[in-house]
């Protein structure tokens, strides 16, 4: 009696779910008896809900390896699509088998090996290729099609603080609001934004809450948060087409792949797309447009101003450029007899990082002189509190007028009134019998969902307006601010201070003769000439510190003139939105 392993596989969750497997491995079974094969429990192998697009997959591999031992002399499969929907690996795997006398039965192909059935078998083999990229394309129209109609079903899941209710004859599926996961949704963007809090420290916070995950779990992670913050259905518009499949760079080791429970992933990954390319698709709002707007520029922002190791904070950390090479400057220290001196360097200047060989000549600045001199600009911008209001009201007066939501909801608001007709036409075309109930009954769903996912963003587009208005109340406010801050500016601390310069300052570029500043808020026309000392340490002026350090060469040619430090920054403005 001939040894045999048999295989099967189903592609979806679907499928796993209807045990279509379990019907394949019966019929494998049944036929491995009535042909006189002789299969250990064993070696029943099975990959439910694995592509047959690739070759990594768990029930594949310990075929493989039996195969490689000499163990089996044949392998059973329902027919060659279950085996791989590609033609080149259905080869490639035969063609390995027989090498090792093992030979590959399908139940649902020609058993005989002339010629025009090896033939036939090959058109199996191209028709379950073409089969399968004729299904994603399909697939993938169809779902693009319904998500620009605002479909929810198109969605892979509904993420958490909303349950996902399926579709009845009356109305389209949609998304429910969980209250006690909505309130949590609130909580973590509340501490994210409000508390300033890190992921982790939010992620510790809700492990000691207690409060389970979605799963029903006591234990979150940070990159579950790090999800949720990220993710555009909180703020009332989920996308489609957030991320599509590329190549992998680095595939899993054999060892990862053995493992009992192997990772579920294939040859191919998922990168994320352009944002103009989504799909939006309204959906009930947990937060508020402006609180989801500040958790998308803290994330940004902590690209740039992640802390990391840091363990002194500075005042300009991931703010400081090069004018000559555009690196950005590090900070460094040496020391003298007598004290610690910190210094702003340039990565270009580095020459072991690049094969011996420098990319800047640009010489270190000292952290002190160059974080005094920002500081003491940015004091005296605060100290004129009509510039800052007169670019508050600037902008006020450009939200209340041109303010895309506004615009929006004008055509929402046509495209509402617009279905609202034709529902009452239908209506009356039925009432006179120009229409059959059949054909109302198959044309008014399609209305009337359109009609609700209109509301929905109706709805939204009112929020985030009222959002916006309470925005522009608290603006007013900004005078009380800069007096209060005017009068505590010499006491704040450096992160106290670092939170202020990162609110107005977008980037502090250091050549060999200037610092530009730029900010966001326009300045005055009068000169930027300033006090002759560089912080309150000391009544040294510009000249004689520059003399005294050698590290200052880039003004060491100023220094014959005595002219301040301040007197050498050039503040060249670039508007942005803060």
């Amino acid at each position: 009696m001939k040894t045999a392993a048999i295989y099967a596989r189903v592609s979806s969750d679907q499928q796993k779910e209807d045990k279509t497997i379990a019907s394949q491995t019966a019929t494998l079974v049944s036929y491995a008896c009535s042909q006189g094969y002789a299969v250990p429990a064993e070696w029943i192998f099975e990959d439910e809900g694995v592509s047959g697009a690739t070759l990594i997959r768990p029930g594949l591999e310990r075929v493989r390896d039996l195969v490689a031992e000499g163990q089996i002399q044949a392998v059973l499969v329902l027919s060659p699509d279950r085996l791989s929907r590609k033609y080149a690996y259905q080869v490639l795997l035969i063609e390995e088998w027989l090498r090792h006398g093992v030979q590959a039965v399908f139940v649902n192909a020609p058993k005989s090996n002339s010629p025009e059935d090896q033939l036939l078998l090959q058109f199996q083999g191209m028709i379950a290729e073409y089969e399968r990229a004729q299904i994603l394309e399909r697939s993938r129209r169809g779902k693009r099609h319904r998500a620009n109609q605002g479909e929810v079903s198109v969605l892979s899941a509904a993420p958490y603080g909303y349950r996902y209710v399926h579709k009845t004859q009356d109305r389209a599926a949609y998304f429910e609001i969980i209250d006690d996961q909505a309130a949590v949704v609130r909580q973590v963007f509340e501490m994210y934004t409000a508390a300033a809090k890190s992921i982790g420290a939010v992620t510790r916070r809700l492990n000691e809450m207690g409060v389970p995950t979605r799963k029903e779990h006591a234990c979150w992670e940070r990159s579950t948060v790090w999800g949720m913050l990220r993710n555009p259905a909180y703020r009332g518009m989920a996308c489609f087409g957030k991320t599509q499949e590329s190549a992998r760079q680095r595939r899993s080791s054999r060892t990862v792949r053995l493992q009992e429970k192997p990772p579920r992933r294939g040859a191919r990954t998922q990168h994320e797309t352009p944002r103009e390319q989504w799909i939006q698709i309204p959906v009930p709002a947990l937060v508020d447009e402006r609180t989801f707007d500040l958790a998308q520029e803290r994330l940004q922002d902590n690209k740039k101003f992640a802390a990391r190791r840091t363990i002194e904070p500075s005042l300009l950390q991931g703010l400081v450029h090069c004018a000559e090479c555009g690196y950005a400057l590090y900070r460094t220290s040496t020391r003298s007899t007598a004290r610690k001196i910190s210094y702003y360097r340039c990565l270009g200047s580095d020459a072991w990082r690049y094969q011996g060989q420098t990319r800047c000549t640009a010489r270190a600045i000292r952290l002190d002189l160059l974080e005094d001199t920002v500081w003491a600009e940015i004091a005296r911008l605060l100290e004129e509190p009509e510039l800052i209001q007169a670019e508050i009201n600037r902008r006020v007066e450009a939200a209340r007028t041109s303010h895309p939501a506004k615009q929006h909801k004008d055509t929402v608001m046509r495209e509402l009134l617009q279905v609202d007709r034709r529902v009452e036409r239908l209506l009356t075309a039925y009432q006179e019998e120009l229409l059959s109930l059949d054909e109302l009954r198959r044309r008014m769903p399609e209305l009337r969902q359109r009609e609700l996912r209109l509301k929905a963003e109706l709805a939204s587009l009112d929020d985030q307006l009222g959002n916006q208005a309470t925005y522009l109340r608290l603006a007013h406010t900004l005078g009380d601010f800069l007096g209060r801050l005017r009068t505590q500016v010499q006491d704040l601390d450096v992160l106290q201070r670092q939170r202020i310069v990162r609110l107005i300052v977008k980037e502090v570029v250091v050549g060999r003769d200037n610092i530009t500043i730029r900010h966001s808020i326009p300045i005055s026309q009068r000169s930027s000439g300033g006090p002759s000392t560089i912080g309150g340490s000391g009544a040294h002026s510009a000249g004689a510190v520059v003399g005294a350090s050698l590290l200052l060469r880039p003004w060491r040619d100023l220094a014959a003139n005595v002219e301040p430090v301040h007197a050498t920054v050039r503040r060249r403005v670039e508007t942005t939105g803060v």
